[in-house]
């Protein structure tokens, strides 16, 4: 089973619906337009009480849940600006998508979405 994602547009009022696959096809489509990269990042900073609670949980540990929750939205930010830049080129998906982290400095992380725009029927 290939994973494919449908995601609406949550920044805008808008119901556009953007189809997003790790791979290079889709099945069941065809891809008619290539539009090139599309990117979207953004740079997350650890929150002192969290962290002070997370070197806490390091000692016993466990998940650190806060830490899960910042990676999560980051990821849902950098997906949304990857899809808006898509859409502005005419795409209506996005196929080959990866994601990548680094860290900037002493707590903060950078999480990268990438992948191709094409134009899917």
């Amino acid at each position: 089973m290939m994973p494919i994602f449908i995601l609406e547009d949550s920044i805008s009022l808008r119901s556009i619906k953007m189809i997003i696959t790790n791979t290079e096809t889709i099945p069941g489509a065809k891809i008619t337009a290539q539009y090139g990269l599309v990117t979207g990042s953004t740079v997350r900073v650890k929150n002192a009480i969290k962290d002070f609670g997370a070197g806490l949980k390091n000692m016993v540990g466990g998940e650190l849940k806060s830490y899960t929750e910042l990676l999560s939205e980051a990821r849902k930010e950098a997906l949304s600006r990857m899809q808006n830049q898509a859409r502005s080129l005419g795409a209506n998906a996005i196929v080959n998508v990866r994601f990548a982290t680094s860290s900037i400095t002493a707590g903060a992380a950078e999480v990268y979405a990438y992948g191709t725009a094409v134009r899917a029927e």
